[in-house]
């Protein structure tokens, strides 16, 4: 359950959500997503106030939830797995293709596959598609749910410079990462969850320099 929590996701930057398990960092996203819907409390992108709102009009409000775990749907390719992630915008062929293209420019192993079973490929490779999926809804905001778990470190840090082109490009990006490590290099902002409650919230660098989060998470004195 959350309590009190108040965040920002800046457009065009990074921010990363931490904590231990059981803190409340999927069921922010969730929120955020509008799968759980809030008691109280507002969810607002610029005008738009969303919260009690159905799933698909966060969609339609530029909000892309990219779900711990990928979830991409087996039996399908990965150009149909993308092609999922637009299937609330009524867009024309020559748009669906170009933001494809986008996709594959970002992900090239993406194009090197895309005829082939999505779940058959590498973990990730597989993230890779679900961010891919995620970015064809032309999305606001993009929240991923931890973006690194069971990864390769070549695959990780494929996709921390991989995000952060993606959020120079103009895209509010809020990453749940269990590796405080990779957090705090990938994101601009950092939010700490404990308890269903953000404890501290700050600047990568001064989250970094905070000797209570370096003792809990980093292993430093």
């Amino acid at each position: 359950m959350l309590t009190d929590v108040s965040m920002s996701i800046e457009t065009g930057a990074i921010t990363a959500v931490i904590g231990s398990n059981g803190a409340g960092k999927t069921t922010l996203l969730r929120s955020l997503s509008g799968l759980l819907k809030p008691r109280q409390g507002s969810i607002r992108i610029g005008d738009a106030e969303l919260a009690g709102a159905k799933p698909l009009d966060f969609v339609n409000a530029g909000i892309a939830h990219v779900p711990e775990g990928r979830r991409l749907f087996a039996g399908m390719t990965v150009e149909d797995n993308l092609l999922m992630g637009a299937f609330a915008r009524a867009a024309a062929r020559t748009d669906l293709q170009r933001d494809l293209d986008r996709v594959y420019a970002a992900f090239p192993k993406l194009a090197e596959r895309r005829r082939q079973d999505a779940v058959s490929m590498s973990g990730g490779e597989q993230q890779m598609c679900a961010i891919g999926r995620g970015l064809m809804s032309r999305p606001r905001v993009m929240m991923i749910d931890e973006l690194s778990l069971g990864l390769a470190p070549v695959a990780v840090d494929f996709l921390v410079e991989a995000l952060k082109t993606i959020s120079a490009d103009g895209v509010g990006i809020a990453v749940v990462e269990q590796d405080v490590a990779v957090a705090l290099d990938l994101a601009k902002h950092v939010v700490v969850m404990d308890r269903g409650r953000v404890s501290k919230a700050g600047s990568s660098q001064e989250i970094s320099q905070d000797h209570a989060i370096r003792a809990a998470y980093l292993g430093a004195d």
